[in-house]
């Protein structure tokens, strides 16, 4: 490069606080390290203010609630470097990113910005969409007309120039990028690559979940190039640009709220339909047909008495039929479904909770001073109560304002050796695809004579919901001993399994705790291992 010129990197925060810690380390961790990090709180409520105090080498600007362009304008105006990124708070860099874009801009000054490419990612850092790879060489403005190529802000990098021409609309409420874009390209040159730039988080709070708004949004936005339009060839790219976003938008709909119906046996809101039925009114009536079916099931089992039910059930006239809460007969057995997908929670429990929360009951004399546990903090607090020092919890997301460590366990350097008296790591380790190098850590960062309680899975179904993709394994207590004493004295190991024929069945069949005999709960049987627990000091 020319010369180490500063990049300034914006980063917006409305409400995001929990994920703000992470973006500014994607920041600080670029291989380029002349940048200045400066984060515009757009009058949020939650602890977007002290969590950005609290960190070192930021310049941290507070204005009231004006919108996203209004936050990425302030940031630029306070902003000081040659080339700008606007890194929204939910997302993050990858480390060679900033390096990457600026070597493009410097080797072509004429470009406005140049923009890369990006991963979708879920709250966890999973990947949940690959999208087809496509670089952009020419005619920009024309690729722009029929859609957003660039797809994620922060995979773009600007020259300070065009931005001293071209700001914001601080009139709209999304796809302020997109139209800057499009202005911007109708002017002046730009350049597009096919390096990973950076991760764009879906989460239920993304502006793109709400589809019939980035809908109107997006088509707002591109009626506005219709007056600017110079040739024949930019009115057909505009006209199927229209058409392209509609057909997008209406198909993520569409999929959306099928989904809804047929794995949630829920009925989309009146006005999701109306605007489906607006832009596709063959597929809206489908839809519709679905629901009227699904409404008329509802009211004939809510009509019929329990034994009908279960009656037209077996005789195949009914797909599901689940007896409720305390009227399972061992009769209803006889089925290939489960009472319950969710382990027992609608049902009042999961069964295995009652091991978990046993084992920890014997163990809560371990749970003393400075204590770290996985997800959150609740069995600490509740387990451990005034004899806690200290209390730490490890999240790979800044889930809650109880995280003080973000990462996987299998790989947390940030975290120092010998640190706590306790960890508590309780249905978790079935996660982590390297869980040997996560009892690594487990061990490392004990302290000597610290106690790891842990539990994890044997006998269970994998969950249908937000942890089907990550469930990757289940365990034996011959397994754990084992792994346990590749990094723990053997001697120092003390394992417990949990269950018996009985309970292994009505936890497979979804029954609830109040649903099982008591007096079953604590035979146990090593044959059918339930939850294997183990208490084992460094």
């Amino acid at each position: 490069m020319s010369h180490q010129a500063l990049v300034s990197v914006v980063i917006p925060c409305y409400n995001h606080a929990r994920f703000l810690v992470e973006a500014i380390d994607s920041v600080k961790q670029q291989t380029y390290k002349n940048t200045e990090i400066i984060v515009v709180d757009d009058g949020s409520t939650d602890d977007t203010k002290s969590v950005a105090e609290k960190i070192e080498g930021i310049r941290y600007i507070y204005q009231a609630n004006h919108g996203l362009s209004a936050a990425r304008n302030t940031g630029f105006q306070n902003s000081t470097g040659e080339y700008l990124v606007f890194l929204d708070a939910d997302d993050y860099l990858y480390p060679e990113a900033i390096a990457t874009n600026l070597r493009y801009l410097q080797q072509h000054p004429s470009w406005a910005f140049v923009s890369g490419w990006h991963d979708k990612v879920d709250e966890w850092k999973y990947l949940v969409e690959k999208d087809e790879l496509s670089v952009v060489n020419e005619n920009h403005y024309i690729n722009l007309l029929q859609g957003n190529y660039i797809g994620m802000h922060a995979a773009v990098m600007y020259t300070r120039w065009v931005l001293n021409e071209f700001q914001f609309d601080t009139s709209l409420r999304a796809c302020e990028d997109y139209d800057l874009y499009m202005r911007i390209t109708r002017k002046y040159p730009v350049g597009d690559h096919d390096k990973n730039m950076a991760a764009y988080r879906i989460h239920g709070n993304n502006m793109s979940a709400k589809i019939p708004f980035m809908l109107i949004s997006a088509l707002k936005v591109h009626a506005f190039q219709k007056e600017h339009l110079q040739s024949k060839e930019e009115e057909a790219a505009w006209h199927r640009g229209r058409s392209i976003w509609t057909e997008y938008y209406t198909g993520k709909l569409l999929e959306a709220l099928h989904r809804q119906v047929s794995k949630m046996k829920q009925v989309p809101s009146r006005a999701e339909r109306n605007f489906l039925l607006g832009q596709k009114p063959k597929a809206a009536l489908q839809l519709e047909a679905r629901i009227l079916k699904l409404n008329l099931k509802n009211i004939v089992k809510k009509a019929l008495p329990m034994f009908a039910r279960k009656m037209l059930f077996k005789r195949g006239y009914l797909r599901s039929f689940i007896p409720p809460q305390g009227n399972i007969a061992w009769a209803d057995l006889e089925r290939t479904t489960p009472f319950s997908n969710d382990f027992g929670f609608d049902r009042g429990g999961p069964v295995d909770r009652y091991y978990i929360e046993k084992f920890l009951t014997e163990n809560k004399h371990l749970i003393k001073g400075r204590v770290l546990e996985i997800g959150d903090n609740a069995y600490t607090l509740h387990y451990g109560g005034k004899n806690v020092t200290q209390s730490d919890v490890l999240h790979v997301a800044w889930a809650n304002e109880t995280v003080t460590f973000v990462g996987d366990l299998s790989d947390v350097p940030q975290i120092p050796s010998d640190s706590f008296d306790c960890i508590i790591l309780t249905q978790t380790l079935h996660f982590i695809y390297d869980f040997k190098a996560a009892l690594y850590t487990c061990h490392r960062i004990l302290k000597k004579g610290g106690v790891l309680l842990l539990t994890v899975p044997g006998i269970s179904h994998i969950d249908k919901g937000e942890w089907k993709d990550y469930w990757l394994w289940a365990f034996t207590d011959k397994s754990m001993r084992r792994m346990l004493s590749e990094n723990f004295a053997p001697d120092a190991i003390q394992l417990q399994t949990y269950g018996n024929v009985y309970i292994a069945t009505a936890f497979l069949y979804g029954m609830g705790l109040p649903e099982v005999r008591k007096d079953f709960l604590d035979v146990q049987d090593p044959a059918y291992q339930v939850i294997i627990a183990v208490s084992v000091t460094k």
